[in-house]
């Protein structure tokens, strides 16, 4: 990874920001990194990411309720299997939706679902604010690797020689 310090410093100093943030509001912070996990993941670097993993994880946010609810109408604990195994196959067949593809992000919103209890109101604030710290991610790991390019490219038009891995002088 040629810009790995770039990656490090914007995501140790934005996770940094999220666990304050989600300490002063009550937020579940695993969740948001989760989250921000389902949106690096999915590889699309850009707000259209945001919003496929979104649609995603809040599927699979869906689909746990769906199970949970459901069971919980029944004394028998068959109907949650038999609900587990009808929710999975749905999760696999959206993915034929294009905002519904990335069948991962549908898993990781079932399975916090279910680490949650179904606790919605816990879930939903932490699972959106989580893409978008992986946008902010990306956005500031670009702004560090413009800076790096300008700060090169200044030094090298003053004459100076650069000494890097990926650049050696005559």
């Amino acid at each position: 990874m040629e810009h790995r310090w770039q990656v490090a410093i914007s995501a140790g100093l934005l996770a940094a920001v999220w666990a304050g943030v989600a300490d002063i509001f009550h937020l579940i912070t695993w969740i948001g990194f989760l989250s921000c996990s389902t949106y690096f993941a999915l590889g699309k670097l850009n707000f259209q990411g945001v919003v496929i993993s979104w649609a995603t994880n809040l599927s699979g946010v869906f689909w746990a309720w769906l199970v949970i609810s459901g069971s919980s109408y029944f004394e028998t604990p068959m109907v949650g299997y038999l609900l587990t195994g009808v929710v999975t196959a749905a999760m696999c067949l959206q993915a034929s939706y294009s905002k519904l593809a990335f069948i991962p992000g549908a898993f990781i919103g079932c399975c916090i679902t279910f680490a949650m209890g179904g606790d919605i109101g816990k879930i939903l604030p932490a699972l959106i604010i989580g893409s978008l710290l992986g946008y902010s991610m990306s956005e500031l790991t670009s702004v560090l690797v413009a800076l790096k390019l300008k700060w090169h490219k200044r030094l090298q038009g003053n004459g100076a020689a650069i000494s890097s891995p990926n650049h050696t002088s005559s």
